[in-house]
């Protein structure tokens, strides 16, 4: 297999984001650093909020040449224009998103801690699938994608992959050598300095 590129960032936006603020705040980041795509995971169900939101983070993203994702909400993708979805249940809606948003469509699915799922997202036609959280969290019953995972991917699936939950500089720098992306999103979010925060994650990234 050839030798590993260099991941690049993919970022999640906050389960909630203020409209006023969150779009410089993005921006801001966006200018800072090469990121591949952003992913809007809106915690809200509301078709009005999550067109708002979609609206004001494509302003941003589209100047700037970086794609931007929907969670889970494929039918939204197609009447927004936006770049594709990330489906969070794996492989068992994929086939019926990208019927609906056909083939240059982005159809990413979030497949846990599980190497069978992941196979089996891409053997339904995912363009790419993302394991986690990586990280110690409160968040779902305390199982975590370990590095073992993404070592055997990198060297057995040419399928790209995601990084994501918990991410600290520690594994980042362990992972960036059997990663395609990182997944950030609370972690620099939840800070006071976001493009401070994410340049330290990038610092860990490219070490060696």
């Amino acid at each position: 297999m050839a030798e590993q590129e260099p991941p690049r960032l993919y970022l999640i936006t906050p389960p909630e984001i203020e409209l006023s603020q969150f779009p410089d705040r993005l921006a801001a980041v966006l200018d800072a650093q090469d990121v591949a795509c952003v992913r809007l995971a809106l915690s809200t169900h509301d078709e009005d909020a999550l067109c708002r939101a979609a609206d004001a983070c494509r302003d941003v993203t589209t100047p700037r040449d970086v794609a931007l994702v929907i969670e889970t909400h494929f039918v939204l993708a197609e009447r927004l224009g936006l770049d594709g979805v990330h489906l969070s249940d794996g492989a068992r809606s994929i086939r019926r998103a990208r019927k609906a948003l056909g083939t240059e469509a982005i159809v990413g699915a979030f497949c846990g801690t599980s190497r069978h799922e992941g196979i089996n997202a891409g053997e339904a036609g995912a363009d790419y699938v993302s394991f986690g959280p990586v990280g110690e969290t409160a968040l779902g019953d305390g199982t975590r994608a370990l590095p073992e995972l993404f070592e055997w991917w990198s060297e057995m699936i040419e399928l790209p992959m995601v990084a994501e939950g918990a991410l600290d500089q520690v594994t980042v720098r362990s992972l960036a050598p059997v990663t395609d992306f990182f997944g950030i999103g609370d972690e620099i979010w939840q800070t006071e300095d976001a493009v401070a925060t994410l340049a330290d994650l990038v610092a860990a990234m490219e070490s060696d």
